[in-house]
């Protein structure tokens, strides 16, 4: 719900206030409505507020207390259980809101505070009588987290837009990000950033760093992907799991006025109507839909219709033609905190834009750990014989490490000759506290590549106008609950099968067992008049030649046949690389 930054100095020199101000401004999407600064010493944080909640002069942040300074991004659904809790350890608090509550926790607990806290959330404490830094994230990356390190002092913030703004940072690229890049669908995965010079803290891990500037990272938590033997019946799981999500949209929906993202698939109608049984009234909710194109419907109007319908929903239906769409790519691109391919993303930039400032939930999250994606189904039918990680690749790669060095300048060849996604794929594939291999392929879903493609989709896109998008599937609680459950449960019935069997009482029946549903945005897949021009300019200017990242031969042969390369996945390999390089513009990247 907000934008946090700051510096921490180990070189006996205080923060330069002007260069935490370029940080903070360059937030002011994610916190329209104000601005703070707080620090004394080697140290100075940021924030920038979205007001959705308590907007008390004893919630204001940068919140201190004693010794202790707080700047957090997020929402804490059990504030109010851990508030009861501290006060009953002797606590006393000057407002009702999860910041201080983070604060007091930290007091009480230390690092420890974290396996305590549900929700999504990213923050910083400086703390003086330990003369450090205390950064930490969700289990889930739901709220973002930068920082760039050196000699002399450590940056963090919430977009890696803004750890530039504060400048004396290289454009360097890193190439080891470049291959997750192309080879993820544009996913990079934690520490990692398409930067050498900035990182990011991975999901459920926290930061400390002392004046020394040695920086200790640790994780808090890991998902486990094993069942309790002997394992329940199908009815016990699924009454867990069935009261978990339940409980996960009631803590989601407190605290501030609540809308629904809705494309009319399951995931989203499933939420309208936990809302709806919880009491819930005059629900808004909001969808939008694009132009045709010959291979693929840009809308589907008919479901979301149809939910909003059943519910009596107060539904707001966006059309956006094409020209309105292709006005929109550069802001939507530019809004991005690291580049991104998924054609999703421009969607949910336009949709987020109409419905403006406030709070929404979303059903992202369900696919990834109810087993709803089509390629789940074709790695388990793979081979057993063969190791996770090609069983894996076969249906998830864009290409393999041969595709990603044909794209490159030949003399970025060599900078990049290892194939580093395979063998990190690989390693987090065999991790222990899993049972088989599609155990780990969700677990590895859930724990690491959501993270950085639905998760950071939905932040980016939705804070990019003051909104912020909740997400009850990624509840730690359900998940956990979910990743007890054999993967076989849940791929059952065309994947969701524990979903299914909830939404059969609830939901018409053509909702439950319909194809699965998303925001399509088909004229960036098909590219074709307006859509193409934008894309041949980029590919073709001056500053994309002069940086020399794409072998030109290679993208000559794209422009020629816009609608003749698509990755495994359906992405359109021209779109991928124009909108890296137009992100690189966009950030003013050498």
């Amino acid at each position: 719900m907000s934008g946090i930054c700051g510096e921490f100095r180990f070189d006996g020199l205080k923060p330069d206030h002007s260069d935490i101000e370029r940080m903070t401004d360059a937030m002011k999407p994610r916190g329209p409505d104000e601005a703070g600064y707080a620090g004394e010493g080697a140290f100075l944080f940021g924030y920038r507020h979205l007001a959705v909640a308590c907007r008390s002069q004893h919630a204001a942040q940068p919140m201190q207390d004693g010794a202790l300074t707080l700047v957090f991004d997020g929402a804490i659904y059990n504030y109010q259980a851990l508030h009861r809790e501290l006060v009953g350890m002797g606590y006393s608090f000057s407002s009702e809101t999860d910041a201080e509550v983070i604060l007091k926790a930290y007091h009480a607990w230390g690092h420890a505070c974290l396996e305590r806290l549900d929700g999504a959330f990213a923050f910083a404490i400086r703390d003086e009588n330990r003369n450090n830094l205390f950064l930490a994230r969700d289990r889930f990356g739901l709220k973002p987290l930068y920082y760039t390190l050196d000699a002399k002092r450590i940056r963090f913030a919430s977009t890696l837009p803004a750890i530039r703004a504060g400048g004396g940072i290289s454009d360097e690229i890193d190439h080891t990000a470049l291959q997750f890049q192309f080879t993820l669908h544009g996913s990079v995965p934690a520490p990692w950033t398409i930067f050498r010079h900035i990182r990011k803290l991975p999901s459920a891990c926290f930061l400390e760093i002392g004046n020394e500037g040695n920086p200790l990272v640790t994780c808090y938590w890991q998902l486990s992907a094993s069942r309790p033997v002997p394992e329940p019946d199908e009815a016990a799981i699924l009454a867990e799991l069935h009261t978990a999500l339940r409980a996960a949209v009631a803590s989601h929906r407190l605290a501030a006025p609540t809308g629904i993202l809705l494309s009319g698939g399951l995931d989203s109608s499933l939420i309208i109507a936990l809302l709806a049984e919880q009491g819930g009234s005059d629900i808004a909710t909001f969808s939008i839909g694009f132009a045709d194109q010959p291979e693929e419907a840009g809308n589907e109007f008919y479901y979301s219709d149809l939910i909003a319908g059943h519910f009596a929903t107060r539904h707001h239906r966006y059309r956006i033609n094409d020209e309105e769409m292709l006005k929109a790519l550069p802001e939507a691109i530019s809004a991005m905190s690291e580049p991104m391919f998924s054609q999703d993303n421009v969607a949910f930039w336009l949709l987020s834009r109409e419905v403006g400032k406030g709070v929404v939930l979303s059903g992202q999250g369900a696919d990834e750990i109810f087993g709803g994606y089509y390629w789940y189904p074709k790695m388990a039918a793979e081979d057993e014989a063969l190791p996770f990680v090609e069983r894996f690749k076969r249906h998830y790669f864009d290409r393999d490490h041969a595709g990603f060095l044909a794209i490159l300048a030949p003399e970025r060849r060599a900078l990049t000759s290892e194939d580093q996604v395979t063998e990190f794929i690989a390693r987090r594939l065999a991790e222990p506290g899993a049972d088989t291999f599609l155990d780990r392929v969700l677990r590895l879903d859930a724990a690491t590549l959501i993270v950085d493609d639905p998760v950071k989709r939905m932040d980016n896109m939705t804070m990019a106008h003051g909104l912020e998008a909740r997400v009850p599937f990624l509840d730690k609680t359900l998940v956990e609950a979910a990743m007890r459950a054999s993967p076989a449960l849940r791929l059952e019935d065309g994947g969701k099968y524990p979903l299914k069997q909830l939404a059969r009482a609830l939901l018409p029946a053509e909702i439950v067992d319909r194809p699965k549903g998303y925001f399509p945005t088909p004229a960036l897949k098909y590219l074709r008049g307006g859509f193409l021009d934008f894309v041949r300019e980029v590919l073709n200017s001056a500053a994309c030649r002069q940086r020399g990242l794409y072998d030109r031969v290679y993208v000559d042969r794209l422009l020629a046949e816009p609608l003749g390369h698509f990755t495994p996945l359906a992405g359109n390999t021209l779109w991928h690389l124009a909108a890296l390089e137009y992100w690189l513009q966009a950030q003013g990247a050498a």
